[in-house]
């Protein structure tokens, strides 16, 4: 299958083109700058020159392969994603209308953060309000299989780790060396799912190859880790005390992390793990901060 990725050089992608091309697959990937094409020519990889605000350009590179796998997203907006949201609206539109009709997959990037509403455990089955960040994309995706798209939403934990993670639990880890201690909200009982980077590319080459038509995806090998255990380890890997600060001062100490802090965002991948085969085989979120590399 040869394949349209974007996002290849990320965090992530860059475990998704090896994955794709050990299985076989030719890969054309999206590159925006010259160091992210020569890191993904060195892969093996086929280079497209381009970027998310050219939408058309996008559905042409799409049209011309077998499948795509949309992980790149305008992360720089964060916490503000507006315009970012509305960047990947009209990409996941104009792809989807590229691959109309042809019943190729079409694997497109959400969060599990976006079910953080549900109450308990979120599954496969939840859907998340279009009002919230992503969750737009999300809903937008999983409709291009009523026009004959085989689409697919992959919800990522919002730790995604392994080695080069540069995502939330880094900034943790920022704010614990600034601050001099590893901080929690309260008891810190609620909990973030999480999932190695390898793991989350195997899943979305099995995404790629095998997931059904609108099909609702969970890339999350721990269900869900207390925050007051990820802290414990922060606190352990920088020797720093470990401190529970109130709810009112959660702001004040993480900034805009604040309010990622304190989400309960429990969530299973029974139903990804049952319909795909999926088995992570990683180390898990405490284990991999255990191996000292984060610090």
């Amino acid at each position: 299958m040869r394949v349209f990725v974007t996002g290849g050089s990320g965090f992530i992608g860059s475990a998704v083109v090896p994955e794709l091309l050990g299985a076989g697959h030719q890969v054309l990937a999206l590159a925006r700058s010259d160091q992210s094409a020569a890191a993904l020519k060195a892969a093996g990889a086929e280079v497209h020159r381009g970027g998310l605000d050219d939408a058309e350009d996008l559905a042409r590179a799409a049209a011309g392969t077998d499948g795509v796998l949309h992980l790149a997203f305008n992360h720089e907006d964060f916490p503000d994603m507006t315009r970012a949201v509305e960047t990947d609206l009209r990409v996941i539109e104009a792809i989807g209308a590229a691959l109309e009709g042809s019943d190729r997959p079409f694997v497109v990037t959400s969060g599990t953060l976006m079910l953080a509403a549900v109450d308990g455990v979120a599954t496969e089955q939840d859907t998340p309000a279009p009002s919230i960040h992503r969750g737009a994309c999300d809903v937008a995706a999983l409709a291009l299989a009523e026009r004959g798209v085989r689409s697919s939403v992959v919800r990522l934990a919002p730790t995604v780790h392994g080695r080069g993670d540069r995502g939330f639990v880094p900034q943790l880890i920022g704010i614990a060396r600034r601050t001099g201690v590893a901080a929690y909200v309260g008891e810190g009982t609620n909990r973030w799912p999480a999932v190695h980077r390898l793991d989350a590319a195997h899943l979305y080459r099995l995404a790629l190859e095998s997931a059904p038509a609108g099909t609702a995806l969970h890339g999350a090998a721990d269900q869900g880790v207390p925050f007051k255990d990820i802290a414990t380890a922060i606190a352990k890997g920088l020797d720093l005390p470990l401190k529970s600060i109130p709810p009112t001062e959660a702001e004040a100490h993480f900034g805009w992390l604040g309010m990622v802090a304190t989400i309960d965002n429990a969530t299973s991948s029974e139903g990804t793990r049952e319909l795909l085969g999926w088995k992570p085989e990683q180390a898990g979120l405490l284990a991999d901060l255990e191996e000292g590399h984060y610090f």
